[in-house]
């Protein structure tokens, strides 16, 4: 696969390099771990809570499962683009952080909570309006109610969520990722208690299924947003940011040019994740029984996809930090080692899919039909995990140099030109079922593998912030 070619180039730029010593690159790749390691626990944690609600709604039934999955699709859809221009805060802290001006970051961080905020109403109201969507991709009617249900209490989730990422990415940013691993384990811990008492009638509460899964989630996510508050005003490492120092109304010119740097991210991420959004309501016009089984595989590959995002998220901050210094050969070999680390373990998750999909899918069904097709989409999903660690990786370093409009150019190109429009054309025209959705995602990961890698490669060489 072309991507495949992709990391091989970048391995051997990181063993060849005349500027890079074998001893910088060993550092590099320990202080890449120790800033991912965090993230990568908060990451896979927080994606934790999706994957306990769909183990826990398998329990329920075909129904409730199918729910989970179509309804955490038109969450995602929303949820991603709000996430990605919040990805933002991260590089520009990183940047003004590595540059001494503290202050100034903190001041960027309180008009980035208007933005987290605005974006967390829309949330709300995106997530309320589903109906017709639904009844436009023909899904299941039985699917469909529960959907609606579930989608409804999750809204009430939207500005707490939104805002705990704000301070989530401003604590990043200064390189102290541990929080993040902190509300991601409180949140994990707290979410399956609440669905064992909304889905399935305990402790006295209502028997909800997958709309009690959503209100678990919204309850998290509040708890989530207090406790990071409160970490964040406790800890004197944050001191010098002033961030609770004073009040800050809404300047419109500094939430302005936030969005305009976060737009493009916000619509690459959204574009990303809009594939798979797609996908799963494409495969829900299909019947309960495969789009059940491609939620089972498609948890499974976002649960392992948690490590190169959190690696991504390392990335950008050592990216960013390095180019706040003025020192881009740092920037470039950041990226570089973060990259191949990603590559690496692409590798290894798509080698133990290929060697358990019967195992994996057992975890969360014990239903044969659902068991046997699932089993067989996690093959095509083995297949993707090296490209898509390599795109997530790349465009983690991309962001830390804030080069954002292109690569989201790339994204459209990626994901739904050949990703979608693929997918789609084998599913119908083809009738491959599920797995010509699958082949269309794996093409449109390989194509964004190559084109982002090879843009970072090109512009780490000399790099040029916010070009």
């Amino acid at each position: 696969m072309p991507g495949h070619f992709a990391g091989l180039r970048f391995a051997s730029v990181l063993m060849q390099s005349s500027t890079t010593s074998s001893e910088g690159v060993g550092r590099d790749i320990v202080r890449t771990l120790v800033l991912a390691g965090p993230l990568i626990v908060g990451q896979v944690t927080s994606f934790g809570m999706n994957f306990v609600d769909t183990v826990m709604a398998g329990r329920l039934g075909m129904v409730d499962l199918g729910a989970i999955a179509v309804g955490s699709a038109i969450w995602s859809a929303g949820f991603l683009f709000a996430l990605g221009v919040l990805l933002a805060v991260s590089a520009t802290v990183s940047q003004l952080d590595g540059a001494g001006r503290r202050a100034q970051a903190g001041e960027f961080v309180r008009q980035a909570l208007w933005l987290g905020v605005a974006l967390g109403i829309g949330l709300f109201v995106l997530a309320r309006q589903a109906g017709p969507v639904m009844i436009w991709m023909d899904v299941d009617p039985d699917v469909a109610e529960l959907t609606i249900g579930y989608l409804k209490a999750i809204s009430w989730g939207g500005p707490p969520l939104c805002a705990m990422m704000v301070l989530r990415f401003f604590s990043e940013g200064t390189g102290y990722t541990r929080p993040t691993m902190y509300v991601g384990v409180l949140g994990i811990a707290c979410n399956i208690p609440l669905n064992y008492a909304l889905m399935f009638g305990n402790f006295g509460m209502p028997a909800m299924g997958a709309v009690g899964a959503g209100w678990a989630t919204t309850l998290v996510f509040w708890l989530q947003l207090l406790v990071l508050a409160g970490w964040i005003a406790w800890r004197p490492r944050y001191a010098p940011f002033a961030l609770y120092a004073r009040f800050s109304w809404p300047d419109r010119r500094e939430i302005g040019a936030l969005f305009k740097l976060g737009l493009p991210i916000g619509v690459m991420v959204f574009l990303e994740g809009g594939m798979f959004v797609a996908a799963a309501l494409l495969v829900g016009t299909l019947g309960a029984l495969p789009v059940a089984a491609h939620q089972v595989a498609m948890n499974w590959s976002g649960l392992m996809f948690m490590v190169p995002l959190g690696l991504a998220g390392a990335i950008t901050v050592r990216v960013g930090n390095a180019i706040g210094r003025g020192d881009p050969l740092a920037a470039r070999r950041a990226g570089l080692v973060g990259i191949g680390l990603a590559g690496g373990f692409g590798l290894i998750s798509g080698a133990f899919m290929l060697a358990f999909p019967q195992q994996i899918a057992g975890i969360y069904t014990n239903d044969p039909a659902v068991l046997a097709l699932a089993a067989s989409l996690l093959l095509f999903a083995a297949v993707f995990q090296f490209t898509d660690c390599l795109q997530a990786a790349a465009a983690g370093a991309l962001r830390g140099m804030k080069d954002t409009r292109i690569p989201m150019l790339y994204s459209v190109l990626a994901y739904w030109v050949i990703g979608i429009s693929l997918g789609a054309y084998l599913t119908f025209r083809q009738e491959w079922g599920a797995s010509g959705m699958w082949v269309g995602i794996i093409a449109g990961l390989s194509v964004a593998a190559v084109l982002l890698g090879a843009r970072y490669w090109r512009l780490s060489r000399h790099p040029q912030p916010g070009s």
